[in-house]
C-alpha cells in the first residue's frame, strides 16, 4: 500500500447503538456517495455503530484531490478509519468499494470481522466492462462537459440496466439524483497517474476474513465470473445471488438483500467476530 492519501476520506457516523455495539464501515462505489446505503443505515444502525464513507472526489470528499485510483481509495478509506478510532470492523462495500475492502484486508486482515461485497473483483485484474467506459465519460468530461459525462455514464453504464428497465421498483429517479449530484472529479482529473494496482489473486486462498459476496443474477458476466471466482477462492466464504437484480442489489431490492446480510452478521456477532 502507498503512502496514505494527503487527508483521510471524509465520512458520517451514526451511533445510534451502544457505545460498545460493534463498528460497520459502509463504503460506495464510483459517481455515488455514502447515501446509497441510506436503506441499509435504517435498518444496521440499532445493532451497529455506522461509519458511512465517501470516497475522495465524492459526496463529502469531493473536494479531496487525486489521484483517484483503488490504492489511492484504499489508503483514504483506512485514514478515515484511523480518525474516526474504528479500530476493528465489520465492512460492506458496493463495488470500488468492494474492491477497495479486499485490497485493505488482504493487507491488514486482523482489522476485519467480516467483509460484505457487492459486485466485487481482483482491481489487478481489471474488467472489461470496468474498463471501456470510464475513460470515454472522462473524455466527455472533459471535452464537453461533466453534465454529458453524467448522461453517458447512466445511459451506457450497462450495471445500470436493471434500475433503469424497473424505474418504480429500483428507484431509478432517486439513483439518477446522486448521480447528477457527482461533480465528476475523478473524470476532470489530469494530474499524475493513479498507483498501480497489484494482482492479489495470490492472497486471497490465506485471507481468512469471512465474506459474503452478492451479485445480482443480471448482473454483467465479468462481475457474475468475478464473484464466483472468488467465493470458489476464499476459504471463509459464502456468495448470493439477489433475484431479479442487477449491478446494485443492495440499492434495486433492499428488502431482499438486508435479511441476507442481517443473517450473515447476526452468524458473525454469534460466533465472535
Amino acid at each position: 500500500m502507498p503512502a496514505a492519501h494527503e487527508e483521510p476520506a471524509k465520512y458520517q457516523t451514526r451511533t445510534a447503538a451502544s457505545a460498545d455495539a460493534p463498528w460497520l464501515v459502509m463504503v460506495h462505489g464510483a459517481s455515488q456517495n455514502h447515501t446509497v446505503f441510506d436503506r441499509q443505515a435504517e435498518v444496521f444502525g440499532a445493532d451497529f455503530r455506522l461509519l458511512l464513507i465517501d470516497l475522495p472526489g465524492h459526496g463529502l470528499s469531493a473536494d479531496l484531490p487525486g489521484p483517484y485510483g483503488a490504492m489511492e481509495y484504499a489508503a483514504s478509506i483506512a485514514g478515515a478509519m484511523d480518525r474516526a478510532g474504528v479500530e476493528r470492523c465489520h465492512y460492506w462495500g458496493t463495488h470500488t468499494g468492494a474492491v477497495t475492502g479486499l485490497l485493505l484486508a488482504c493487507r491488514d486482515a486482523a482489522r476485519f470481522r467480516s467483509l460484505v461485497l457487492e459486485g466485487p473483483f481482483n482491481a489487478g485484474r481489471p474488467l472489461p466492462s470496468v474498463q471501456s467506459l470510464p475513460p470515454k465519460v472522462a473524455a466527455v468530461a472533459q471535452s464537453e462537459s461533466v453534465a454529458a459525462a453524467r448522461d453517458l455514464w447512466w445511459q451506457e453504464g450497462r450495471w445500470f440496466d436493471v434500475i433503469r428497465s424497473r424505474p418504480e421498483a429500483c428507484r431509478a429517479a432517486a439513483k439518477r439524483r446522486m448521480i447528477d449530484d457527482f461533480d465528476g472529479a475523478p473524470w476532470l482529473y489530469k494530474g499524475p497517474a493513479p498507483a498501480e494496482v497489484p494482482d492479489i489473486s495470490g492472497d486471497f486462498a490465506e485471507l481468512r476474513v469471512p465474506a459474503l459476496i452478492i451479485n445480482g443474477e443480471h448482473d454483467l458476466p465479468d462481475f457474475l465470473d468475478a464473484g464466483e471466482a472468488l467465493a470458489n477462492t476464499l476459504p471463509d466464504c459464502r456468495r448470493v445471488l439477489t433475484p431479479d437484480a442487477g449491478g446494485f442489489p443492495l440499492w434495486e431490492f433492499p428488502d431482499r438483500v438486508n435479511p441476507v446480510v442481517a443473517e450473515f452478521l447476526t452468524g458473525q456477532l454469534a460466533l465472535g467476530s
